[in-house]
This record gives structure tokens, sequence and C-alpha cells, in this order.
């Protein structure tokens, strides 16, 4: 199976500080916003985004159908189509010696590192040109005995002529390529470059636009994280709607305690999904609308024996997602709450939606905030515009939807996380987060 649903994706334009101490790599990069330089107004970049998300939690959701053994419950008619680069943040790294610069979403939901390539005679439309191994006089292709070959999780792979080739599936998205080992250089002003493996090959089904491929940061084995060892990483992203750059922090620069917050820092445990081990999981528990503490059954929000289920931490998915028996008591507290008339029926990829009086703006609705509670304590409290959002003017959306209940994972979006400085301790398998003026940072 693959480990590289197309998450985190972050545009990283690289303002970076890269240093090596006790052993490991400490580096800190400034992302760009995916809409970032577009023409599209706030309203469309919202809506956007929720088509996106959407795909993105449908893709997720194919995923685990696949993983359980259940793919015929789900078919690719059933994932809506969107540009894998509307789907997150992303980043520029120079890939080979010398470097080719190349744009890549980065993805907490994936671990392999992969970029289009000119081994390939069928690629997907992107904008830069394509990677050029003959180019570099560090590319390599890495044999079949290699640990990243023999590790990978993949939908497909097969080894000829000592290759490592693979293919994998995402809803209707569709990778394939060759492992190799490669130069990756990150910076502009101060430039480290490291060994790493990826996968050179071709979008052959879907939409980059933007980008031409993913660098992963899943807890996996060929990931970023994994490969380099890092032991904890962290972001801070910015508000969604002003589309500045965003802090991502590695090793010992991720740190919430170097850094000002406006709020407290608060922990809780990164859980092991005993069958998807590509996603973030956290022991969401229960909600509360204000003060008041939702009727929400725990166990639908839990890892489930069979590994389906559970809620996952995701910078790629920008709406939340709840199981359907979580979202119903959530929707009913908010109708409760709000006081403005309801648009009937969906719009736009959103379940919910209210109509604004005439001339009033979102951002002066008064709403009780949204907390999640998570187990041993932990609160992340999620003000009104990390929750709702504005598609059109006059028009205020839940920013969470409905997840399938069979297998469906519920999500902690990025417009959840905006404003929150995240810390992902892979090595201590804990999970932290304070309110934080990102842009500051």
């Amino acid at each position: 199976m693959a480990r590289h649903h197309h998450h985190l994706l972050l545009l990283l334009s690289l303002g970076v500080v890269l240093t090596t101490a006790h052993g490991s790599v400490d580096f800190r990069l400034d992302l760009n916003h995916p809409y970032a330089g577009s023409s599209f107004s706030r309203h469309q970049v919202f809506r956007r985004a929720a088509l996106a998300s959407r795909a993105r939690a449908a893709r997720l959701t194919a995923r685990l159908a696949r993983v359980l053994g259940k793919s015929g419950n789900i078919s690719a008619a059933d994932v809506p189509l969107a540009p894998l680069s509307d789907q997150g943040h992303s980043l520029t790294v120079g890939i080979g010696t010398p470097p080719q610069p190349h744009m890549l979403i980065v993805d907490t939901g994936s671990d392999l590192i992969w970029t289009q390539c000119k081994l390939f005679r069928r690629t997907a439309k992107q904008r830069e040109p394509l990677y050029d191994p003959a180019r570099s006089s560090s590319f390599s292709i890495l044999p079949c005995s290699s640990r990243l070959c023999q590790e990978g999780q993949f939908s497909f792979k097969n080894c000829s002529e000592n290759r490592c080739l693979y293919d994998d599936m995402y809803g209707s998205a569709e990778a394939d390529g060759v492992l190799a080992s490669e130069t990756f250089t990150f910076g502009v002003h101060r430039k480290v470059s490291l060994p790493l493996g990826f996968g050179c090959g071709a979008l052959s089904a879907g939409s980059l636009v933007g980008a031409s491929g993913i660098i992963g940061l899943s807890p996996d084995t060929l990931s970023l994280v994994s490969q380099l060892s890092v032991p904890r990483f962290s972001y801070c992203l910015t508000p969604f709607a002003d589309r500045k750059t965003s802090p991502l922090l590695f090793g010992a620069m991720a740190d919430l305690q170097k850094y000002k917050t406006t709020g407290q820092i608060q922990t809780t445990s990164i859980l092991r999904n005993p069958v998807e081990t590509a996603y973030y999981y956290v022991p969401l528990v229960g909600l509360s609308l204000g003060t008041k503490r939702l009727d929400v059954p725990a166990a639908s929000l839990a890892i489930s024996p069979d590994g389906s289920g559970g809620t996952i931490v995701d910078s790629g998915t920008t709406i939340a997602y709840l199981v359907e028996t979580s979202f119903e008591v959530v929707k009913k507290a908010v109708l409760e709450a709000m006081k403005l008339p309801v648009v009937n029926g969906t719009v736009e990829d959103y379940e919910l939606c209210f109509a604004l009086p005439r001339g009033v703006v979102m951002d002066t609705v008064q709403t009780p905030p949204l907390v999640l509670h998570f187990d041993g304590g932990a609160t992340m409290v999620l003000p009104r515009e990390n929750y709702f959002q504005e598609p059109r003017a006059g028009l205020m959306c839940l920013a969470v939807g409905k997840a399938s209940e069979d297998f469906g994972v519920s999500i902690i979006g990025n417009v959840q996380q905006q404003n929150m400085h995240v810390l992902f301790d892979v090595r201590n398998q804990k999970l932290s987060f304070a309110p934080t003026q990102c842009d500051e940072i």
C-alpha cells in the first residue's frame, strides 16, 4: 500500500536554516501557502480547498478500505477530482548534483519522497521542467535488496532487472516509478545537501498543477522524518485566508517553549494503528461547543481493533471530518447555538451553511468555541475562524464534514490548526500544541 497520500502538502519556498547537531539534522523551512500568488479571491480559495479536502478524505477512505481488504466497497467514481497541489502547502528543493529546483508537496500522510522525472514518458502536466537524472552526477537506482525497497509499502511493487518498481493508487490518482537515491539540497542562503531515497516516476492519473511531486513526513520507512531519523518536527500554520508563509521546524528547532505562545502548551499521545501506519493518530475522546460537553460516543472517534476509524492530525486536509455518528451530534449543537437561518441542503462541499444578514461578514458573528478533548486532559480550543468559513459573501459554513461510518477516519485539518503551533514528537510518540501567532515565529 502506498504511504504517500497527499497530506500536509506544504508548498515550501524555503527560507531555510539547516545545521547538523548531535548527529541529527535541525532545520527551519518557510512554507508557502497552496494559493500563494494566485488570483483567486478569499471566497474562491475556501471553495477550492473544500473540494480538495473532500477529494483527500475520499482518497484516505479508499486507502484504508484497501488496507482492510474492503476495496470492493469503494470505486474511483466515489473520489472527487482535485489537483493534488490544491490539497496543501509545498516546498522548493534542489534535486541532484548540480541541484535542479523542484516544488514538492509536503505531506504528513505520505512517506515516499517522489518527483516526476524524465525516465518516464507519460507524466502529468506540471509548470516546471521535469527532473532529469541524466543531468545529475549523484543519481543512482536502488537495487531490490535495498532496505527502502524491502520495507517500502506500495499498492504494487515489482523487481525487474534489479530495479525496484512501484505503483501507488489514491482513489482516482495513480503514481508509479522506480526507487532511486539522490542528493536533495535544502536552503537558499545556507544550503545543506542530504542523500535520500526517493521515487523517480510519474503521476499517471490525476493532476499536480503547480508541484512536481511529494515529500512525505509520515511515521513510515520512506519518509524524510524516518530516513533522517528526525526525532521531532513542528509547524505553525498561519490563517488560511491570509496566504502567508508558515514555519516548519525540524529537530532541536522544533521546541514549543522556544517560541512565544498565546496559550498553554498541552500534550497528548500519538497512537499506533495496528494496521495503518501512514498517519499520525491521536486519542480524541470528545467534543464541546462552548461550555456544553456534547454527547459524542468516544468509541466513534477511536481506532477499532481491525484498524478502521480513529482520528488523525493532517495538515493536507483543510476542513475537519468526523464520522457520521459524531458529526450529527456536532451539527445539532451548532444548529441550536446559531441564531441565523439555515441554507437548505449541502453547499459546495459543505454539510451545513447559514445565511448572513445583508452587509454582515462572518468575522462579526459571535460563536462559541468548538473544543476538542483528548485522552489525558489536553484540550484544543477552536475559535470561530478555525471551524467556520465564508465560501461566498453572505454565506457562513461549518468547516467540518461527514466521514464514512464504515471505516472512515476523523480528521483534524489545517484550518483547525491555524495559529496553533503543533509539535510531533516522533521519538516519544507525543503530540503537543499551543495557540500561537504563527506569523511572528
